[in-house]
């Protein structure tokens, strides 16, 4: 059986104060199994003071996560707070781990770090968590198809890490005493683990039909035309480019996308944003977009993303056998409700999960998790502009 505990603390200044507090509220809460593993998310301020670092290398388990601009831990909630969720069990065991830099390449160190990971491993595991690196030159699908080939048939869930810069330049992954920018870090689970996804989105009605565009050419996430015409001419079109250039503000607005190559994801719909545009006109989504979907634009209004946030983590309390959840929400999504209250998806969380479930919840920068486990089979997959929630 598994147990879960979510610990937390404030201090960002004190590294054994913080680590009192952090051992205090383990012992309160849980006694360690057999095996044990922690995620941890944190506000950077926590790596820069070495808090964070000098937490993980104390704690008598392996620990891996990353960086984040706001979290909750069940009843606590702020942007300045670190968190860990503790997972321990008799009949669940973990491997954590961190690949080498990624910025040249993904497949190399992705294989390099996950074979070893698995080695000796008399069965696959059941459970994959990722923890990603911002590099913008990469779709978020890149990660996905790196990892699946090494591990394949395996549910893969995580954030792409972050933090409250407009440049994302203190985002990193952490993984026991160590962090970096450009690495992912992870924890396999294997043995007697049986997670559960729950994936929001925009609600199916809140689009612009009229704005709905035909991807013509694209590649992996550059799509160069829309209804046969250069995607930046189309955006032109329907007023999303003015005469300085791409609005800032469409990098928050979500496009709703039917893939044409792929499944349909259990009626999930795919959520992409645009990063940027190319000089050649072409736009850089951050995720792929297969040639020939068509897609819609949602209206990204703040109360749609918060009743689809209450709306799914009320499925968490009608589960059967829950020792805890996971949760990452799109920092699109807190953009879209800034303007209300910076932490008020937080709190929502912390009035809506029962309070007898133990789980931290953070922001991402893109998300990763299966729309369905079928048979044993995973589709996983890469999301923008939502909320995702690992059950275990």
């Amino acid at each position: 059986m598994l147990k879960c505990a979510s610990i937390f603390t404030y201090e960002v200044d004190d590294p054994e104060a913080a680590l009192e507090q952090i051992k205090a509220q383990l012992d309160e809460k849980l006694s360690l199994l057999e095996h044990s593993a922690g995620i941890i998310m944190c506000h950077p301020e926590f790596i820069a003071s070495g808090v964070a670092m000098h937490i993980c290398e104390q704690l008598p388990f392996e620990v891996a996560g990353g960086t984040t601009s706001a979290q909750a831990a069940n009843s606590e909630f702020a942007e300045l707070i670190l968190t860990i969720f503790v997972m321990t069990s008799d009949d669940v065991w973990f491997k954590a781990g961190m690949t080498g830099c990624l910025e040249e390449t993904i497949d190399g160190p992705v294989k390099t770090a996950f074979e070893g990971a698995i080695m000796g491993a008399s069965a696959p595991p059941g459970l994959a968590l990722l923890f990603l690196p911002l590099i913008p030159k990469y779709s978020g699908d890149s990660y996905v198809t790196a990892v699946q080939k090494v591990i394949p048939n395996v549910p893969l869930f995580g954030p792409i890490t972050v933090d409250d810069t407009l440049t994302y330049e203190s985002t990193r992954t952490i993984y026991n005493g160590e962090n970096h920018k450009t690495a992912m870090s992870f924890v396999l689970c294997y043995g007697n683990i049986k997670p559960r996804f729950i994936i929001g989105t925009f609600p199916d009605d809140k689009v612009m039909p009229y704005k709905k565009g035909e991807v013509t050419k694209s590649r992996g996430p550059l799509v160069y035309e829309i209804n046969n015409i250069s995607a930046y001419k189309y955006f032109e079109s329907i007023g999303f480019v003015d005469k300085d250039g791409f609005a800032q503000s469409f990098n928050l607005v979500p496009f709703m996308v039917k893939q044409k190559k792929r499944a349909d994801y259990d009626g999930i719909p795919v959520i992409r944003g645009i990063a940027t545009f190319n000089e050649d006109g072409a736009a850089f989504f951050r995720g792929d977009v297969d040639e020939g979907s068509t897609f819609t634009i949602a209206v990204s209004e703040a109360e749609d993303a918060l009743s689809e946030t209450r709306k799914k983590l009320e499925q968490i309390n009608t589960l059967p056998d829950v020792n805890g959840a996971l949760i990452f929400s799109c920092l699109g999504r807190r953009i879209m409700i800034m303007h209300i209250n910076p932490v008020l998806e937080l709190e929502i969380a912390k009035d809506t999960v029962n309070p007898e479930i133990p789980f931290t919840m953070g922001y991402a920068g893109g998300e990763i998790s299966p729309t369905s486990v079928t048979n044993g089979i995973p589709t996983n997959v890469f999301h923008n502009f939502s909320l995702i929630i690992l059950v275990v």
